[in-house]
């Protein structure tokens, strides 16, 4: 009963702190809580959490504020994410579903997250390495070049021009397109991209030993353009949520100056926690091993497109975990039924 009630008191100090930034007090404790105990069971209470280095004294406050720990403490009790409400999953929604293409999903989805939750909201472009193959196009675009043109399943779209060894008619090359376009559908629909270029080397070798005619010379044109590694991408919105938030007033600066480094935002979503809860990852203070975020939490998840990608927000560590972890969660599951649609 002891271990309930402190806990009990942790979370009423972990909510009261985060709502007025004021270190909470005993007294606070009882007039805002029902606790159903004495001050001084309060005060022998909040005494071991102390001990425990769940909350801490700042400078000579008779109040008390949370630790990394006990946010950490804080956040491993939520069993489950309270949802949002229907009012704000239509809102979402709504949002999102007016989006004409994916740089405009991305764009869309980092405006939200940091108007929701009102921190800095960080969003990674669905991986084009680990992207499957959706179709495969063929172009005409002069005597010597062809356009190729590859839809993945993450929506993405990836062109880029095919130089011949020859120039061709346009019946040529509308011949050499027809001859092409099934077998590399066939061979690469549904495989990621470095997959899909092995079955297409191999046919360009087969070919190759009688073929003299330029097939061989595009095909492996296309599977030099799967093999290719692409830069991972991510977005960050909401930095003036940081700005104007007073917990950043003596750390603001290399903080900035750390988020402006494309690997490091990389590398806050890909380092997920140990047992995340309904699959959003928390990392608090010193949780997170990049230099410049000690005072920072992050919550993040991934969103199913096949690829692996992530989303998330990153703010003070006095942040309010429920409701950002709810809408990380919500928006994370629109953005992956807009992508798989």
């Amino acid at each position: 009963m002891s271990d309930d009630r402190r806990l009990q008191v942790l979370r009423a100090i972990v909510q009261d702190y985060v709502s007025t930034s004021e270190p909470v007090g005993s007294k606070a404790l009882l007039e805002r809580h029902q606790l159903g105990v004495s001050a001084a069971t309060v005060r022998n209470d909040m005494a071991a959490l102390e001990d425990e280095g769940l909350i801490a004294a700042p400078h000579t406050s008779a109040g008390r504020i949370p630790t990394d720990a006990g946010y950490r403490m804080y956040v491993d009790k939520l069993s489950q994410i309270k949802p949002l409400s229907r009012a704000e999953r239509n809102a979402i929604e709504t949002f999102l579903v007016r989006s004409v293409d994916l740089d405009d999903v991305i764009s869309r989805t980092v405006r939200l997250l940091s108007t929701l939750t009102g921190q800095a909201a960080v969003v990674q472009y669905p991986s084009l390495n680990a992207a499957q193959v959706r179709h495969v196009e063929l172009v005409p675009r002069s005597a010597d070049r062809l356009t190729l043109v590859v839809i993945l399943s993450t929506g993405q779209v990836d062109q880029r021009v095919i130089e011949l060894d020859r120039s061709l008619t346009e019946a040529e090359a509308d011949e050499l397109i027809h001859q092409l376009r099934s077998g590399l559908n066939d061979k690469s629909i549904g495989l990621r991209r470095a997959a899909a270029a092995v079955p297409l080397r191999r046919w360009s070798a087969e070919l190759a030993e009688d073929a003299v005619d330029a097939r061989p010379v595009v095909i492996d044109a296309v599977a030099a353009a799967f093999e290719e590694e692409r830069e991972d991408r991510v977005v960050l919105g909401g930095t003036a949520n940081l700005v104007r938030s007073s917990d950043f007033a003596m750390s603001l600066g290399p903080l900035l100056d750390a988020l402006e480094e494309h690997m490091v935002l990389l590398r806050l979503l890909s380092q997920q926690g140990s047992d995340p809860t309904d699959g959003v990852a928390v990392r608090i203070g010193t949780e997170n091993s990049i230099s410049g975020f000690a005072g920072t939490s992050v919550v993040s998840t991934a969103y199913d497109t096949g690829s692996l990608a992530s989303l998330g927000v990153l703010g003070p560590t006095r942040m309010d975990y429920p409701s950002t972890m709810a809408a990380v969660r919500a928006v994370a599951r629109y953005v992956a039924d807009i992508l798989d649609n």
